[in-house]
């Protein structure tokens, strides 16, 4: 059987950098990449303001998550740098004279985020205005140009710090949280911090959005601060901005996104669910402003609404839709439920739509699988990319990528990504890595897969195929195949993956004993159960953030509501036995499958308890298992040091089982005091 020659090198031991092709995407590169994060086009359509996701540099910046540079960007994709360094800039928009760009920052002097502003054609900062013992969350500026909305938590009372350094520190959980407040500010210039008066708006109120004439603002709330309120129990209202009373509600049901008034003001796009069991926000409602009426725009579409803008002439909606592997931009009009489409399906994966005020010009983000996301500008019918974050990335070769589609055992269609080994040759067995997406409401797409935690290229230049599996219940295919894996906790869900894997092993492109299996969160528990229930199927597993214990796993959850709603459809108590069986932990004592387990150790959505669970189960049963904690990090890592010490680790467990074929576990310990020296004495 035929191995490529990456493959051998790194049997052979030569595992750096180094060893593999400059022209080639390597674990070094990954911490390197920056994508664009946030569009927003100037009122003229002549110029779109982005920020640019830029990462810490290892070894050297303090520990923390990327920072956030702000550019301004020409239609010939001239860019200009604004502010950019070590900084954190958030939540752009432009004035409606399109002479400032506002964003929200928090700056040295500053002792919370503040709201600023930049001048276009010039010119230092400028600090709008901020809050007193609080920082700003949101904001939204009125279409005139006369106030501010703005989004934030309470003040905190002076006496609170005193008690915690006395020791006072008890909490109540789930109790005494304080909710997210509305404030509707004059937009003036102002030294001082202020003390806004607060909306009286029952709830928490989360996302906040004027009408163009600024009579009205669409305010979205939920019972308390809780994340499975936000999920469950959202709802939408119109705030007149006068009297400052809500005149209209709208009643839906479920998993509640954004929400925008049509250019007249009649009418209401809001995204939400089909039902409270639906568990993605995938669905396009028309609402009328007046009376409440919500209804679905395009019924039954076999796809998923990411995004949307309306347009401002005309009562049109222009929306991002994602459809299997793929995204199309379309068109809507109000009194028609058909659509036509903008850009088609395989130009690039699209999102964070921002149209100018005169419909000229669409700016939004989109990735490719050759790039991460970058500024895109549509034009009639007619898309372009400005912006590039990655020249080095032009001189990189990048292996095959391609949608594959095939029926699971019980005639299902599935599918996936499929990213073939750099230099494939065909009648080559190649090592496997199946990466599992999250959620199970989530899929992924045909575009831009590498990640610290996606080995995605980076895997394919070190000789693997790397596949991206949709299995059912994934979203991208409409409602009804996003429920399919409900109340089937770990069943035909991740049966799929067994029979993704017999697909490419039968195409010839994967060698059957050399097939790991990684993800992280529903992913995680995906991961779980490959080294344990199904560990005859695959060679290697790397867990992140996973679900070992269903039963556990509820009742340390801060999203219980939303598990038995969209999940699990029951509670453990009806059924004790089948969660238990449904649990990795239950079929731990017959894995086969070396186990690496990492987990932030400040994860709220799956307790890091989950993990310690199946570690300890596996340990005492002389299982090949290790645990790595993340202190600081939550659900997925957000900061690089770890990013970059959890891809070193992944690919580490799985050179070792899969290329190098050992059987013993790789070392624990990774060199970072090498690598501190390394780049000291090259600083020097």
């Amino acid at each position: 059987m035929k191995l490529l020659k990456s493959a051998l090198a790194l049997a052979m031991g030569f595992t750096s950098a180094a060893s593999l092709a400059s022209d080639t995407i390597t674990i070094e590169d990954i911490p390197k990449i920056q994508s664009v994060s946030s569009t927003s086009v100037s009122p003229d359509g002549e110029l779109v303001a982005f920020t640019r996701s830029v990462p810490r540099e290892l070894y050297i910046d303090q520990n923390g998550s990327n920072y956030s540079e702000l550019y301004v960007v020409d239609d010939e994709g001239v860019e200009r740098p604004f502010i950019t360094g070590k900084v954190s800039i958030s939540s752009i928009s432009w004035s409606s004279d399109g002479q400032f760009i506002y964003f929200l920052t928090k700056k040295k002097e500053d002792k919370q985020r503040a709201l600023y502003r930049i001048a276009v054609n010039g010119g230092e900062a400028q600090k709008v205005l901020s809050l007193k013992g609080t920082g700003i969350s949101a904001y939204s500026l009125s279409p005139d140009g006369k106030q501010v909305a703005i989004l934030a938590m309470p003040a905190a009372d002076k006496s609170e710090k005193e008690l915690k350094k006395l020791g006072f520190m008890a909490e109540v959980y789930e109790l005494g949280l304080k909710n997210k407040q509305l404030h509707i500010i004059d937009l003036a210039a102002s030294e001082k911090p202020l003390t806004p008066a607060v909306l009286d708006i029952e709830g928490y109120v989360s996302e906040i959005n004027w009408a163009d004439d600024a009579s009205k603002l669409l305010v979205k709330t939920q019972p308390t601060a809780l994340i499975d309120d936000k999920y469950m129990k959202s709802q939408w209202h119109v705030l007149d901005a006068k009297t400052q009373q809500i005149t209209t509600s709208f009643k839906t049901e479920g998993k509640l996104g954004t929400a925008e008034f049509s250019h007249d003001g009649k009418y209401i796009a809001i995204l939400g669910a089909e039902d409270k069991h639906d568990p993605a926000t995938g669905r396009l409602y028309l609402a009328d402003a007046q009376s409440g009426k919500v209804e679905e725009w395009i019924p039954n579409f076999m796809g998923h609404i990411a995004d949307f803008e309306w347009s401002n002439r005309k009562n049109q909606l222009t929306f991002v839709a994602n459809v299997g592997t793929e995204s199309f931009v379309g068109q809507i009009k109000v009194g028609s439920n058909k659509y036509k489409k903008l850009i088609k399906e395989g130009k690039f994966i699209a999102s964070n739509l921002s149209i100018s005020d005169s419909d000229k010009t669409i700016a939004l983000r989109a990735n490719t699988a050759k790039h991460p996301n970058e500024v895109f500008m549509i034009r009639s019918s007619k898309a372009t990319r400005l912006s590039n974050s990655n020249p080095w990335l032009d001189n990189k070769r990048f292996a095959k990528q391609e949608a594959v589609n095939f029926k699971a055992r019980d005639g299902v269609e599935i599918g996936g990504v499929l990213i073939y080994p750099l230099d494939y040759q065909e009648g080559t067995r190649y090592p496997l890595i199946m990466s599992v997406h999250g959620g199970p409401e989530s899929h992924d797409k045909n575009g831009w897969l590498t990640s610290y935690s996606d080995p995605g290229q980076m895997g394919a230049a070190r000789g693997y195929a790397v596949f991206y599996p949709n299995y059912r219940g994934s979203t991208g295919k409409g409602v009804d195949y996003s429920k399919l894996g409900q109340g089937d906790y770990a069943g035909k869900e991740f049966d799929d993956l067994v029979d993704m894997k017999e697909y490419l092993v039968n195409t010839g492109l994967v060698d059957t004993k050399r097939v790991g299996i990684t993800g992280g969160s529903y992913g995680g528990y995906a991961s779980a159960w490959g080294a344990t229930k199904l560990t005859e199927h695959f060679a290697a597993s790397v867990m992140f953030v996973g679900v070992t214990n269903q039963l556990s796993k509820f009742g340390t959850t801060d999203i219980s509501n939303e598990m038995y709603l969209v999940h699990a459809r029951s509670y453990p108590w009806d059924k004790w036995q089948w969660y238990l069986e449904r649990s990795p932990i239950y079929w731990a004592g017959q894995s086969k499958t070396p186990l690496l387990i990492m987990h932030g150790k400040d994860d709220p959505r799956v307790h890091p308890a989950q993990s310690m669970e199946l570690y300890r189960y596996m340990k005492v049963q002389g299982k090949d298992v290790r645990l790595v904690y993340y202190p600081g990090e939550g659900h997925g890592n957000r900061k690089a040091a770890a990013q970059y010490d959890y891809s070193l680790r992944l690919m580490r467990w799985m050179d070792n089982y899969l290329i190098e074929g050992k059987k013993d576990m790789p070392d624990y310990e990774i060199d970072h005091a090498a690598k501190l020296k390394a780049v000291k004495d090259a600083n020097k």
